[in-house]
């Protein structure tokens, strides 16, 4: 992460101030735009990750946190009928929505590390990170998501996707 960060125009000395900084409860800073530059570098690898990860292995065996199967249950119980293939943006940043949230999102404090830091979720399951499909969200909400998406099936569609080409010159060549 230090060289990315060098890339980006930060030097070694603020690359690892900013690697400290990620460490660091949010009230802790103003606007830094290199803590900024430094958490919005963190997420996005972060998110290609994951979308490797799922890419790469069958999501419907995944296990993301050692508590799935509690996030999972919590999760199906508080939002029974959200849908999480194409998520709507208000089902997670409207008031009535923020106010189902809180209270889910609290049950893993000390539970799950860093709960409610900040993530990149993907809006529409089936495609990529990109600023049209990526919404931002508390870590925990991104993990109840994606364990849901991964146990229901909705993340084989990138999986299958990523095994189509291989196939297809697998079978030419």
């Amino acid at each position: 992460m230090a060289m990315a960060m060098a890339a980006a125009g930060l030097g070694p000395g603020e690359a690892a101030a900013a690697a400290h900084a990620l460490s660091l409860p949010a009230e802790a800073f103003g606007n830094d735009p290199r803590v900024e530059l430094a958490w919005a570098m963190k997420a996005h690898q972060h998110a290609q990750v994951y979308f490797n990860l799922i890419s790469s292995v069958d999501p419907k065996f995944l296990n993301l946190t050692k508590v799935d199967d509690q996030i999972y249950s919590e999760f199906r119980k508080t939002f029974r009928d959200l849908k999480i293939d194409v998520l709507d943006p208000e089902e997670l940043k409207s008031e009535p929505a923020k106010e189902k949230w809180r209270p889910f999102c609290l049950r893993f404090e000390g539970v799950v590390e860093d709960f409610n830091y900040g993530t990149l979720l993907r809006l529409d399951c089936r495609k990529d990170y990109t600023e049209e499909n990526t919404i931002f969200a508390t870590r925990i909400q991104f993990f109840a998501i994606e364990i849901a998406r991964n146990r229901e099936g909705c993340n084989s569609v990138v999986y299958s996707s990523a095994r189509e080409p291989a196939g297809e010159e697998a079978a030419s060549g």
